[in-house]
């Protein structure tokens, strides 16, 4: 019997061509096909009532049959839940809210139940959805063509949150990114002060990057925050959500947000070369075209500042170049050589004491040296992490350095240091002295035993 085909005795359907149900019920193939599409249609629009959802609206008293069970408890309302779930820590990076488990917080990179030990059904987690999303009529119908839409939200009185709803078998889940109420101080940070001379630049690019979860938009939210104290221009932010609210200060501060303000990021950085901005913030670098306008942008007098999710220096370049056709190759990385001004990569290592993370962080920045291994390519003995590991006196300082400082002043455990290095047998070998001298202490010996 072919896929497609149905057996004996099946209900025949009919699904009309460019039906969005089409997509899942074919994905599916199986029994469950009708029932998945049905869910996806429930929870991208929760806001319609449902017509064949097998799963009964929380707190109702009307039982399934003549024999069901007694009805669910009522729901705590979502900013109740919220609120009881922050209380659980102060160190919350995100919240999650899946079927079948209670919500969950993320503290110091680890998991744990929060607000309630009820675990989650799939009308719950549409019902939380539902009310994050509100009337946005974009992140809905980008939940039901796309399976995925980004809102931000407000918890009154306490934090903002970037908010990623999604499907998955057929049900809705939640993660929320918790945005601090305040906007970070770059002093209070401990950043390299190599990056405050950012606050000084009059056109480039600078790039941070990082994997989700690193850190990316607190440092640019720092930045952007000492730009706003210390100089006077227009600063342009394009985001999505908007994260950091920054007010006026020096400067004035105008935040667009993708699909409330404007439909894509290259049509918003396009319009900002013609609004007057001398920075401008772009919440992520996801395409080709909008790469090309940020360069643009920048050779034409701006700052422009993004995002990219690269693990480090050397492969932002190589995926900023790989955006565009291998003809256009050259081109592009003599632009970018002469348009570059930083490229700072983020990581977030735990302590060694558990008491939170910490980051270490890689900046390369534009110098002859640097401008040449963009410009012509890295070979042997020409590498951007060569450049960085002998380019301190520029500022300049690479991952397995950081890391192997971080050990050696007992911040980090080596082994987890190694775990997070970029190459873990050259920081091993670095570290040779401080492993024989921890061999070979009788104190440590003793505590070992």
């Amino acid at each position: 019997m072919s896929s497609l085909e149905q057996p004996p005795g099946a209900e025949r359907v009919i699904i009309k061509a460019g039906s969005h149900l089409s997509l899942p019920y074919f994905l599916a193939g199986r029994r469950g096909a009708r029932k998945d599409a049905e869910n996806l249609e429930s929870c991208a629009a929760s806001m319609v009532p449902l017509t064949a959802n097998p799963v009964e609206s929380i707190g109702s008293s009307a039982p399934r049959t003549a024999t069901a069970a007694a009805p669910a408890a009522a729901p705590i309302s979502t900013p109740s839940l919220l609120a009881a779930m922050l209380r659980t820590s102060t160190k919350i990076s995100d919240l999650f809210f899946s079927p079948g488990k209670p919500p969950l917080v993320e503290i110091n990179g680890k998991l744990v139940p929060a607000g309630t030990a009820r675990a989650l059904t799939s009308q719950d987690t549409r019902r939380i959805a539902t009310d994050l999303i509100g009337n946005n009529v974009d992140a809905t119908d980008n939940l039901r063509k796309l399976g995925s839409c980004d809102v931000s939200y407000s918890l009154p009185g306490s934090n903002r949150f970037r908010v990623n709803i999604f499907m998955q078998r057929g049900a809705c889940a939640v993660v929320m990114r918790v945005i601090p109420g305040s906007v970070p101080d770059f002093e209070s940070m401990n950043l390299p002060s190599e990056l405050a001379k950012v606050v000084g630049l009059r056109n480039g690019i600078v790039l941070v990057t990082g994997p989700t979860g690193s850190g990316k938009s607190t440092t640019l939210a720092a930045i952007i925050d000492k730009i706003n104290k210390e100089q006077f221009y227009h600063v342009l932010t394009i985001e999505d959500p908007i994260e950091f609210l920054h007010p006026h200060k020096n400067c004035i501060v105008h935040q667009r947000e993708l699909h409330a303000d404007t439909p894509s990021f290259a049509l918003a950085l396009r319009a900002a070369l013609r609004q007057a901005p001398k920075v401008i913030l772009v919440g992520e670098m996801r395409d080709r075209e909008t790469i090309e306008i940020a360069m643009e942008a920048a050779e034409t007098g701006h700052l422009v500042l993004s995002t990219l999710h690269t693990i480090d220096a050397a492969k932002t370049v190589e995926r900023i170049v790989g955006a565009f056709p291998m003809a256009e190759q050259h081109t592009l990385r003599n632009r970018l050589a002469q348009s570059f001004r930083y490229i700072i990569s983020q990581r977030l290592i735990p302590r060694k004491d558990g008491t939170g993370r910490v980051a270490a962080i890689e900046i390369l920045k534009s110098t002859l040296r640097t401008r040449e291994y963009v410009e012509k390519g890295e070979s042997d003995g020409k590498t951007l992490l060569d450049a960085m590991r002998v380019g301190s006196q520029d500022g300049m300082q690479c991952f397995d350095g950081e890391i192997e400082r971080l050990i050696r002043q007992g911040i980090l455990d080596m082994d987890t240091g190694l775990a997070y290095a970029t190459n873990a047998g050259n920081l091993q070998l670095e570290l040779a002295d401080l492993a024989a001298e921890r061999t070979a202490d009788p104190l440590l010996e003793t505590a070992e035993t």
